[in-house]
C-alpha cells in the first residue's frame, strides 16, 4: 500500500467535521511530537491527532518549524497552548490556525511545577473566568474551533462546583467542545506522574456533566485503555481522548476506524504500518533526524507477538548509534514473528 497521501488527509479531515472530538490521541509531552502523529495517522485516518502542549511565550517568540511545523498528512490535527494571557492566546491561537491547524486547545489539566509558576494548567480550575476570558479572546482570533482539556478540579476543590463553573465559563465564552481528564489534579503532594495514576478516576462526574450540557460537546480523559472500552464511554459522552495507552501499544489504533467509525482500517498490522512509514523516515533521515527520535514511537507497537521484546531491544540499541538508518529498523521488524498475536509477548 502507498505511504499516506494528501487525498487520504483531505478525506479525513472533510468527514471528520460532524463531530471530530469523536476519537482522539491525547497531547502528551515528550512523546506526541510530529513524528509520532505521522505514525499515529497511518495507522487510522480519522482519529483526532493533538500536539504536545506549547506556551505562548515559545510560541511568540521560539522557533516556529521546529515548534509548529507539521506534515501535512497528520490531519486532523490539533494545537495545544498553555497560557493564561488572553492577548497572548489570542495572537498564539492566531498563528496556530495560520499554520494549518484543524484546532486550538487550551490546557487547563497539566499538574507540573513549571506550568503552576507560569500559572497555567491545571491550577487555571480556580480560575473559571480567567480561563472563559482567554477561550473568548481565542475564539474571536480564529475560524477553527477552540478547545478546553481540563481536570474535575484541583487539590481541595468539590468537583461538582469547580467542574460546572469550569463548563459554564468555556461554553459560555464559545468553546466548541470540552474534554475533561476524569481525575483531580493534586497540585500539593503529588508528582506529576503520580497525577496521571494516584487521584482515582470519576467517570460519572463526566457523565453527570454531559447530562447537563445535552447540546454541548463533552469529551472524556484518563484510564481508557482499548477501543472497546472507548466505545463504552461513547454511549454516554460526544467523545473519547486515549493517551498512554494508544503511545504504549499503537497498534490498537488500527481498531479505531473499523470499530469507532465503521470505515476500513487503512493498513492490515504493525507490519504493513512500517512500510508505510519507511519514506516519511527515509525524509527525515535525508535531512539529519536520528533514527531513534523517530524509533522510539514504535516500541510498543508488536506488543503481543512474538519477539516483541527482541524488536524493542534492536531498536533501543542499534537504533541509537550513527549511522542507523532503515536496515536497523527492518532488522528489527524481522525479529518479530508474523503469526497471530499471542496472549503474551515474547
Amino acid at each position: 500500500m502507498l505511504p499516506i497521501g494528501h487525498h487520504e488527509a483531505d478525506k479525513a479531515k472533510a468527514g471528520s467535521k460532524a463531530n471530530p472530538w469523536r476519537l482522539s490521541v491525547a497531547p502528551m509531552m515528550d512523546w506526541t511530537d510530529r513524528h509520532c502523529r505521522t505514525f499515529h495517522r497511518i495507522l487510522t485516518r480519522r482519529t483526532l491527532l493533538y500536539t504536545e502542549m506549547v506556551t505562548t511565550g515559545a510560541v511568540l517568540h521560539g522557533p516556529r518549524e521546529r515548534l509548529l511545523g507539521f506534515d501535512s498528512a497528520e490531519h486532523l490535527v490539533a494545537l495545544q497552548l498553555g497560557g493564561s494571557d488572553p492577548a497572548g492566546l489570542a495572537a498564539s491561537a492566531r498563528i496556530g490556525a495560520d499554520w494549518g491547524y484543524d484546532e486550538i486547545n487550551l490546557n487547563v489539566g497539566c499538574p507540573s511545577d513549571r506550568v503552576q509558576d507560569g500559572r497555567f494548567g491545571a491550577c487555571l480550575m480556580r480560575e473559571p473566568a480567567l480561563v472563559g476570558e482567554c477561550v473568548a479572546a481565542m475564539v474571536a482570533a480564529v475560524a477553527v474551533p477552540v478547545t478546553v482539556k481540563c481536570r474535575l478540579g484541583v487539590d481541595d476543590q468539590n468537583i461538582e462546583e469547580a467542574l460546572d463553573a469550569m463548563a459554564t465559563a468555556v461554553f459560555g465564552a464559545g468553546a466548541a467542545a470540552l474534554v475533561v481528564h476524569a481525575r483531580k489534579a493534586w497540585l500539593q503532594g503529588l508528582s506529576p506522574k503520580e497525577n496521571r495514576d494516584v487521584p482515582p478516576l470519576d467517570y460519572g462526574r463526566v457523565h453527570r456533566l454531559k447530562a447537563a450540557w445535552p447540546d454541548r460537546v463533552v469529551a472524556i480523559n484518563g484510564g481508557i485503555r482499548t477501543i472497546e472500552e472507548a466505545q463504552e464511554q461513547l454511549a454516554y459522552l460526544d467523545g473519547v481522548m486515549i493517551g498512554r495507552a494508544a503511545y504504549g501499544e499503537p497498534a490498537l489504533l488500527i481498531e479505531a476506524d473499523p470499530q469507532v467509525f465503521g470505515e476500513a482500517a487503512p493498513v492490515a498490522d504493525g507490519f504493513e504500518a512500517l512500510e508505510r512509514f519507511e519514506p516519511y523516515l527515509a525524509a527525515r533521515l535525508a535531512e539529519g533526524v536520528r533514527l531513534a527520535s523517530m524509533t522510539r514511537h514504535l516500541l510498543g507497537l508488536f506488543n503481543g507477538r512474538r519477539g516483541a521484546r527482541a524488536f524493542r531491544r534492536h531498536l533501543a540499541t542499534a537504533g541509537t548509534r550513527p549511522g542507523a538508518d532503515l536496515s536497523t529498523l527492518r532488522e528489527a521488524a524481522a525479529l518479530v514473528s508474523r503469526a497471530e498475536p499471542l496472549e503474551q509477548a515474547a
